[in-house]
């Protein structure tokens, strides 16, 4: 369960290898989290991130995952949830994929869409459904500022997320009394491998600050969180700006 402060003591990440991830379970094992999955493609980059945090004192298992398979995911969570209760489910993965690449190329394109939101609406009901069943616990799911409008510099990207972040909050609302709380989480421009090479962004954040954020909100119990904040303001204006005058921004 819970502690006192609302942090969870047991973690599961969909995603085992996100940087964002990882900061956030750092923080959290800190804070007494004690049990840690993380889920994702074996590799060796998922057992160092284990090894990392095993030395800061959490029992941590690794669990074979693939968001690109979601006839599987029913089984592998399955089995996560019957070794004993989550207080805490946070869905990180997903591709940046390449925006100039992918509108010459559909197949990659669909690449981007299915594991940025098939892949996460799959995984979030099941994991809803498992928090349901034992009463308690809370379901982050990692959205960006992208899905708030779609940019010419990376609409493939922002419309998976827009999907993403429409199916959290109605996911939120219709958990909505049930001991489950679900809250999006919506960075901006973070400093990572994802990012590596890009042209960085105004208001760009770090992964550390994502998960300073990401604990904020779980002790708030709350259902949006943006990173950094400002970032709230500046959307809301970006979104109700005239298309056209949208469309001569250099964003």
């Amino acid at each position: 369960m819970k502690d006192a402060f609302g942090l969870p003591q047991s973690l599961l990440v969909l995603g085992g290898t996100s940087e964002i991830a990882l900061a956030t379970a750092r923080r959290l094992v800190v804070r007494r989290a004690r049990t840690v999955w993380l889920a994702g493609r074996p590799s060796p980059a998922l057992e160092s991130a284990a090894a990392e945090l095993r030395a800061l004192g959490a029992d941590v298992h690794t669990a074979a995952f693939d968001a690109l398979d979601p006839e599987s995911h029913e089984t592998v969570l399955g089995k996560i949830f019957a070794q004993g209760d989550i207080d805490m489910v946070l869905l990180a993965f997903g591709i940046l994929g390449d925006q100039a690449h992918d509108e010459r190329d559909p197949v990659a394109a669909v690449r981007v869409a299915q594991t940025n939101y098939t892949g996460a609406v799959s995984a979030g009901l099941v994991s809803a459904r498992a928090l349901q069943a034992q009463g308690h616990g809370s379901l982050v799911v990692l959205s960006s500022v992208a899905g708030e409008r779609a940019r010419r510099a990376n609409f493939i990207y922002g419309s998976s997320k827009a999907g993403l972040d429409t199916f959290t909050q109605g996911l939120g609302d219709a958990l909505h009394g049930t001991g489950v709380h679900v809250m999006v989480v919506r960075p901006g421009f973070v400093r990572s491998r994802m990012t590596a090479g890009l042209q960085e962004a105004p208001l760009a954040t770090t992964p550390e600050a994502v998960a300073t954020a990401i604990e904020l909100g779980l002790r708030r119990r709350s259902e949006a969180v943006w990173v950094p904040g400002a970032l709230r303001v500046v959307m809301s204006a970006l979104r109700h700006l005239p298309r056209g005058v949208f469309r001569r921004l250099p964003l």
